[in-house]
């Protein structure tokens, strides 16, 4: 079952990246840019087309994902179609970069944008999903037609793509464990916070792409919202199981993503915290994993368990501020070390649970849920104190003296029982529904539950711009938004520790 892990070839669009960035602020950050548009009809991928204001604040890059809409790829063109559609990542890139680099061009031209910048990426686009489709084809497959009208993008300002207060579509934190199908409230409206300010010259941050003051609520002053736990059934496996692999204190970090790019350096355009395995990059394969080094204190769990690095931009840069997915692409500041890093594994409300199997690949979360919408995202901020009461998902929370920071993922824990991953790396997990219930002959396993505690300097925020923000990274067209936190799993737990994980759950033990 293992993944087919060539190396291909390498786009020059990556290196292009560095030397767009002719206005840059510290070490290698964006500036941003406006642009006077014509008012026209174009596509919002949260509530289809509206009308954009003439002489409008551009913010970002938006893209329909095209990875997310193939969900059906032969094996045969998993490579090769996973090498595209890191070029069409690239192009986004390429494209925020030159966005915010020609500010006075797009003053001066109100067609500019337009003509020089989206219609050029459509068309590259373009031929990137048509050399996608005759791959698919090619192996045998069926490619769908569909794709065609996915390569054009728009210019957005950052307030017209907003959150519904939190809304999480993808599943809801409930004290530590996971429900799919709810809604999180109180991150846009309880905190008092306006995310119609969000335009303005620049967007806040450090390097000018993110985050903004609206970006942050006072924890406070936001009504509760946790719902209560689904009620246990007779047969729910209630025991836990806790690996402890540390916090990354030896500081293993890399920009890329081997489950959503493999073969492809810099494939996440960000920089990721990496615990558990040691010999995580863009080349490794299932072999590499099963030979390497662990930092979690069970050497049978292999595991790599990896996330977007969390900064405070404080001013400072840290050792990447010129590198490809650090400084170059917006992402500043230095990089907090969780002071904590709890991996839980826990059991299903209704039902046993099944072993996992080994190289299972879980990505949960959204790294572009600002410019896709909520339907994926599964970001949980909240503050020691009020995780019980309070989690935020479009909101970074400002906590009260003496309260951290923690970011809570609660993974799917629904398995179609065949695959190990799939074409858009979701459809061979889901999450439980309102119930606990796995759905469409999905079975319950083990769910991987992780909390991220963090020391942070509290934000300021005066005259409506924010001072010590602190961001995760993430795609630079994603503006830093907390909506945008995600997280990586590669299950490579050796000997028989996948069927005593899931043994110890089932008969309701506590065990490491």
């Amino acid at each position: 079952m293992g993944r087919n892990t060539r190396k291909r070839r390498s786009s020059m669009a990556g290196k292009a990246v560095a030397a767009s960035a002719a206005l840059a602020l510290g070490g290698g950050g964006l500036v941003w840019a406006n642009f006077y548009a014509s008012a026209h009809e174009s596509h919002d991928p949260w509530a289809g087309n509206r009308t954009k204001a003439a002489a409008t604040q551009v913010a970002t890059i938006s893209c329909p994902d095209v990875g997310q809409r193939l969900t059906d790829v032969p094996g045969q063109a998993r490579t090769e179609v996973d090498g595209e559609l890191a070029n069409l990542d690239r192009q986004i890139t390429d494209a925020y970069q030159r966005l915010a680099t020609t500010r006075d061009a797009q003053t001066r031209d109100a067609s500019f944008v337009q003509n020089s910048i989206l219609q050029p990426l459509k068309d590259r686009r373009a031929a990137i999903i048509d050399r996608i489709q005759l791959e698919i084809n090619r192996v045998g497959g069926n490619a769908p037609d569909r794709l065609d009208g996915l390569a054009g993008c728009t210019a957005s300002p950052a307030e017209w793509q907003q959150t519904n207060g939190g809304q999480n579509n993808g599943g809801q934190m409930d004290g530590g464990q996971q429900q799919g199908g709810g809604q999180q409230q109180g991150g846009q409206n309880n905190g008092g916070q306006n995310n119609g300010q969000q335009g303005g010259q620049n967007s806040g941050g450090q390097a000018g792409n993110g985050p903004s003051a609206a970006d942050f609520v006072d924890i406070t002053k936001v009504q509760p919202n946790v719902p209560a736990k689904p009620r246990k059934m007779r047969n729910a496996s209630v025991g836990t199981f806790i690996t402890r692999c540390g916090v990354n204190a030896n500081g293993s970090h890399n920009t890329d993503n081997v489950i959503v790019a493999p073969g492809v350096k810099n494939g996440a355009h960000h920089l990721h915290d990496y615990v558990g395995n040691q010999s995580n990059d863009a080349f490794a394969n299932n072999d590499t994993f099963a030979a390497a080094e662990t930092t979690c204190q069970n050497q049978q769990d292999k595991s790599s368990y990896y996330w977007p690095v969390l900064r405070v931009q404080d001013g400072t840069q840290d050792f990447d501020q010129n590198n490809d997915g650090g400084g170059k692409e917006g992402n500043v500041g230095k990089i907090l070390l969780a002071k904590q890093a709890q991996i839980k594994f826990v059991g299903n409300a209704t039902s046993k649970v099944v072993a996992m199997p080994q190289f299972l690949r879980i990505i949960t979360g959204d790294a572009k849920a600002f410019t896709n919408g909520p339907g994926n995202a599964n970001a949980h901020w909240s503050c020691t104190g009020f995780e019980n009461k309070v989690q935020l998902t479009d909101k970074y929370p400002i906590c009260p003296a003496g309260s951290s920071v923690v970011r809570s993922f609660a993974f799917q824990s629904c398995w179609d029982g065949q695959n190990i991953d799939s074409a858009n790396h979701r459809t061979h997990v889901a999450f439980a529904d309102a119930n606990g219930r796995c759905q469409n002959g999905f079975k319950a396993i083990p769910q991987l539950t992780m909390r991220l505690v963090y020391d942070v300097p509290a934000p300021v925020i005066s005259n409506g711009q924010v001072k010590n923000a602190y961001a995760v990274d993430g795609f630079p067209e994603q503006l830093h938004k907390a909506i945008t936190d995600h997280d990586d799993f590669i299950n490579v737990m050796t000997g028989n520790l996948n069927s005593k994980i899931a043994n110890c759950i089932n008969r309701g033990q506590k065990c490491q």
